[in-house]
Formats: structure tokens, sequence, C-alpha cells
């Protein structure tokens, strides 16, 4: 008895089942049905398990010859069930639905076909390819930060839609409204200042300040390529308008530990003391808590001090610590005298949980023995001098913190990096908070380094070795490569209760120059100051106090451990303070610390954090070039001469030849 047809297919060979064929002019199948089988949707190896679950549908070896046989002589020209798979139904509906967005954005009509404009349709329709590329990407606008120079906007999975890829800049453009009008037709827009990675979450665009009659409530669009496109897309008001001030906003957090440490502005705290960590508290969330707190946990600040309050992890947090990255984080502030109306208030954030240990180097076994860290703007130039130099001394890791630099340090920073120096470029933001960065990085050290040196990209360590204890370097006539590397690791013994080490900075002087050395700070620069100013220190972070308060020249350290005062027989550091005035002037322009005034508010005018005689204006004395020369200092340029100078070419390893 026949049985229905649809009742006899042979699970592992379908399609000769199904459509069985005795056409003598096809010797093999087309090449569609020559494909693998995961190519054409059929799994070989699930047919197989499934004969395996049931003996009863195996059949003889004779017979798999025979069936094979037959599919060599069959064919089809168009077999349904290969056409219509789940992954040709998905290409095809794919294909369609880009038929339809292009139709929409191109007049396809009669004249459309003619000879003489298919080089221009050919044209409009790359375009449209580059603007469905673009409408695939929608921009997701986090959170607005308003600057004193330009509206900083986060947007949401930025390296995932290529906001970092080179050439982004000519594809966005800034959007602005008018003040108090409904209509989002009326704009203004501005080039994109800048763009930049921020955090695997985010990246940051930067937009100009917008002119008095535009709100700074700042939107970002693609630059379409059709016109029509241009006019549809970015205009709408962004359903999240609000715009927060740098002074007052909670911007980072760091997991450590069983802890959560978050950086605000606001806080009004004072600088080099502790605070009373009563009157705040930290809240955490999934959600938007300006508009919906159910989604919050709130936990008790253990410690507080200038920008820093350190918080309990919540339980769930706590018990999921490797989820804890991304969860949204701010501060709640209680008045110390409680009034009607003046309740617990929550700091805006635009913060995020960050571990510490997600982007970490792997080097092998074992920490880092020395690392440095530092917060820079704008010193592309001055870079690569200091880190070959330093690295020649010992220093094995780099923390750069990018402080809004415009000057191409990123590409300095990748360079380095790919010569194997170790270099990480993190992009800090936020304006007057060293003190806070500093604090950031510590907490980003820990987990890599025993030590890390915290100092700016003037200054430079010097062993003089001048003292009899110190014959064996003598007889050398200089320091061996690795003798910083060597000194700290001296104090890294389990016993040892040396938590900071601190070394005088001697500041030179612009030494008789008009114009920036072209071998670099250290041969350029050879007059200082008698006396030494202030110090640097190199820190172990386990050592550091749990408020990581620091003046950025030192840290407060936790209980047991102390600091030690290198004499300066034994090392100094080089501070190349007052160089050329093209060079210097950029000082005026801010100053990153906290608690220090910049130069241009009459604030402190004779401290030792500027320049003596120089006021608030950058304005060039007529005897810059011999100011602050008062002991000629050639011991590390004659060391930097001797040691690092090409033998052929007498070149140093930082400066650039004349054909370059």
């Amino acid at each position: 008895m026949n049985l229905p047809f649809t009742k006899i297919i042979n699970i592992d060979n379908p399609i000769q089942q199904l459509f069985p064929t005795k056409n003598p002019h096809f010797s093999s199948p087309p090449l569609w049905l020559s494909l693998s089988p995961t190519v054409t949707g059929i799994s070989r190896t699930t047919s197989r398990k499934q004969n395996i679950l049931n003996p009863q549908k195996m059949d003889s070896s004779g017979q798999c010859h025979n069936r094979k046989r037959m599919f060599r002589q069959s064919h089809s020209s168009c077999s349904p069930l290969y056409f219509f798979t789940v992954r040709s139904f998905v290409l095809c509906s794919s294909f369609l639905t880009f038929l339809s967005l292009l139709s929409s954005t191109i007049p396809f009509n009669s004249s459309a076909f003619r000879p003489v404009l298919v080089v221009s349709r050919l044209s409009n329709s790359a375009k449209s390819i580059q603007d469905f590329h673009k409408l695939l990407m929608p921009i997701k606008i986090e959170n607005r930060v308003l600057f004193p120079h330009d509206v900083l906007l986060l947007v949401a999975d930025g390296r995932k839609n290529g906001f970092i890829k080179k050439g982004i800049i000519a594809e966005l453009e800034c959007v602005y409204y008018r003040k108090n009008v409904m209509d989002n037709a009326i704009v203004d827009k501005e080039n994109v200042s800048s763009v930049d990675e921020y955090d695997e979450f985010r990246s940051i665009v930067r937009c100009p300040i917008p002119s008095v009659n535009y709100s700074t409530v700042v939107n970002l669009r693609w630059r379409y390529k059709n016109e029509k496109l241009r006019e549809e897309n970015g205009l709408r008001m962004t359903e999240n308008q609000t715009v927060h001030s740098w002074e007052n906003v909670t911007y980072g957090a760091v997991l450590d530990g069983e802890t959560v440490v978050v950086f605000a502005k606001g806080l009004n705290l004072r600088p080099a003391r502790e605070s009373d960590p009563g009157q705040f508290s930290c809240h955490f969330g999934l959600g938007n808590w300006e508009t919906d707190e159910r989604f919050m946990f709130t936990t008790k600040a253990l410690v507080a001090g200038q920008e820093v309050v350190r918080c309990s992890l919540p339980r769930s947090i706590r018990n999921n610590p490797d989820k804890a990255s991304g969860i949204q984080v701010t501060i709640g502030v209680t008045p110390r005298v409680r009034a009607r109306g003046h309740e617990r208030s929550l700091l805006p954030s635009v913060a995020k949980i960050f571990d510490a240990k997600s982007e970490q180097k792997k080097k092998g076994e074992g920490k880092y023995e020395l690392c440095a860290c530092t917060m820079v703007w704008n010193q592309a130039f001055a870079l690569r001098e200091w880190i070959l130099y330093h690295a020649w001394l010992g220093v094995e890791r780099w923390f750069i913190y990018d402080n809004n630099s415009d000057d191409g340090i990123e590409e300095v920073v990748r360079e380095l990096d790919l010569e194997d120096y170790n270099v990480t470029r993190h992009v800090w933001p936020w304006i007057k908070t060293q003190e806070a960065g500093f604090s950031h990085c510590a907490l980003r050290a820990k987990r890599e380094c025993n030590w890390v040196s915290f100092m700016d990209v003037d200054e430079y360590f010097y062993f003089p070795y001048s003292t009899p204890r110190h014959q064996r370097f003598r007889e050398l006539g200089y320091a061996g490569q690795n003798s910083l590397r060597t000194l700290v690791s001296n104090f890294s013994s389990s016993p040892n209760t040396i938590g900071e080490i601190r070394t005088s900075c001697h500041s030179f002087g612009p030494s008789g120059l008009n114009s920036p050395p072209s071998q670099g700070v250290t041969v350029g620069y050879t007059c200082r100051l008698q006396s030494p100013e202030r110090h640097k220190s190199i820190i172990r972070p386990d050592a550091l106090d749990a408020t990581l308060l620091n003046v950025v020249h030192h840290f407060h350290l936790r209980k047991g451990f102390e600091y030690l005062n290198l004499p300066e027989s034994t090392a100094v550091l080089n501070h190349y303070k007052y160089q050329v005035w093209e060079v210097f002037r950029s000082k005026f322009y801010r100053r990153v610390a906290t608690y220090v005034a910049d130069w241009q508010q009459n604030q402190n005018e004779g401290s030792r954090d500027r320049a003596p005689g120089l006021g608030t204006e950058a304005i060039e004395p007529p005897d810059w070039p011999l100011k602050f020369c008062e002991v000629w200092d050639t011991g590390l340029r004659d060391f930097v001469l001797s040691n690092f100078a090409d033998i052929w070419t007498g070149l140093l390893p930082w400066e650039r030849s004349p054909s370059r």
C-alpha cells in the first residue's frame, strides 16, 4: 500500500524524497544544493542524533549508498524547502526593508533610469546607503554637563556605535533650540568640538556654548547626505532635557572591596581635612532617581573628605560585585541643622560604578613594582621625554589623566603604548579636581602596583649620589638603570611601615632661553633657584587612609604607616617649572588643583603656587629669560647626554631628527 507522499520523507535526505527527478540533462545538483548542510539550513548532525536515538530508522550501508547516488543524479532548480529557510527569510526580509527605506528617500521614477542620469542616481544611492547606516545608529544622550567653555554630552553606547572612529566629528553636528519656544524646528547648529571615549558605557561629545538666545539643552544629529533626512532627524527635542552644572554634580564612582568611593562637586568640604560622614549617604539604582525612587538602595557614608565620600555597598551588590559596573550612584546630603523643608537632598549625578579590575592589563604574575600617575592639559609635546627618561629609571606602568587636552595627546599615548611603554590614557573631563583625580588613580593602581609616583610631566627624578655612602655609584659616575625602582623595592618588604617616600623639588628657570630647547627640558634648562620648593611623593596604595585625602604633593596615610623624607644627597626632583614664556603662559589658562586659585584671580598672589611678581595677567616680563636663576646645575643634563644620546647621530630618543 502506498503511503501519502508527505509521510515517507527520510530525515537524512528530505530533498530527494520530496522532489525526485529523472532529468538526464543534469548529472550534478545546482550550486545552491551543493552547499554544506549548515549553509542550506539542514543540520546533518541533528539528523544523525535523531537516528541514534531511534535505531529502527537506521538504514543499511547499501541503502545509504544508493540514496547518495540518487541524490547526485537528482536536481531541483528551485527547492522551496531550501529557499525558505530561516536564514533566507531573514535576509530577504532585511533586503525588502532596505528597499522600502531607500524608496522613501529616493524618488524612483521613469526619469531615474534614463542613461544620462544613471551616474547621478548611483551617487544618490551611495549617499542613501550611508544615511541608512546612520539611521540604524540612534544617538542617545544620557547626560549634559555645562562647563565654562563647552557643553559636555555623555552619549550611551558610543563605543558600540562607532563614536570613537577617526573622522567621526565631521559626521556629527550640535543642535541648539531657542529658549522658551515650543517649535523644535527653530534651531541653530554648530560643529562638534571633540569626541572622545569615556568609559565602557559612554562616549563624550563636546559642543560649543550656545549663544544667549539658545538653550543649553544641546542635541546631536548626524550630517545626513540626503537633505530630507537631515531635516527630519535630530530636530525633535529629546525627552531628557536636564543640564547639570560642573560645580554641583556627582561625577564618578569606583569599587574598592566591599565599599564604593564616590566623587562629587558641590560638597564644599575643607581641604586636607576629614569631614563628618554622618551628613552623607550613597544612593544606588538602575532607574532615574530624579523621577522614580523605587529603584534606589541607600547606604551610609563611612568616611568623607574634600570631594570624596566612601560608602558601604548594598548587600545585593556586595554579593554580586561582578555585576556592579554600570549601576548609577549619587550622594545624599543632610544639613547639619535640620529645619522644616531642609531634609536630605540628592546631588545631580552622571556617575556609574566603575570596577578597576575590568581594565587591568595582564602582566603575568604579581604586581608592577613601580608605576607613575599624572594629570595633564595640552602636554603632548612633553610626554615622550618624560616617559622614556623615567622608564629607564624603572617605571613600568603609566596612568595619564587627560584633563580636556586638544593637542593630539591620544596619538602620542597610542604610539608609546605600541612601543611597549604600557601607557594608559584616562579621559578626565572634570575641571579643578586634581586631588580627586589622584585619589581615583590611586584606586585604579591599587590592583596593579606596589608603588605609585604622583608627579607632573615637567618633573624629573635625579640621583646625584654625592655622599660617601654612595661611593659605589660615584665610581660609576651615575645612577644605574632601574635605580628608582630599586630604591622603592627596598621598602616593599612586608614588615616595613614606610607608606610614602617624599622627594624635594628644585625649581628651574628659563636659563636664558627664548624658545623651547630642541633637546628637551632635561638638557635645555640648567639654572635654578638655590632652595628647594615643596616635594612630591611615591606612595603605597594599600597604605593610604580610607578618605584618600591628598594635597597633590602627598597623601594621608592610615594608622601604622609613616612617610620618609629622602635626603637631597640621595635623590631630588628637577622641576622645570618656569620654562620659556610661550610654554609658561599656559598656566594662566586654568589651574587643575581644586583648592588653588587660578592665576587670573586676585587671590593668594604671594603663594608659592604662583610665579612671584607676575600678578594676574599673562604679560611677559622683559627680563623673563633671566628670572629664577640662582645656581647653575648641569648634573642631569650631563647624565642625559652621556646615557641617552645616540652614538652616531647624537640625537636623544625623544628628539626629532631634521628629516622628520
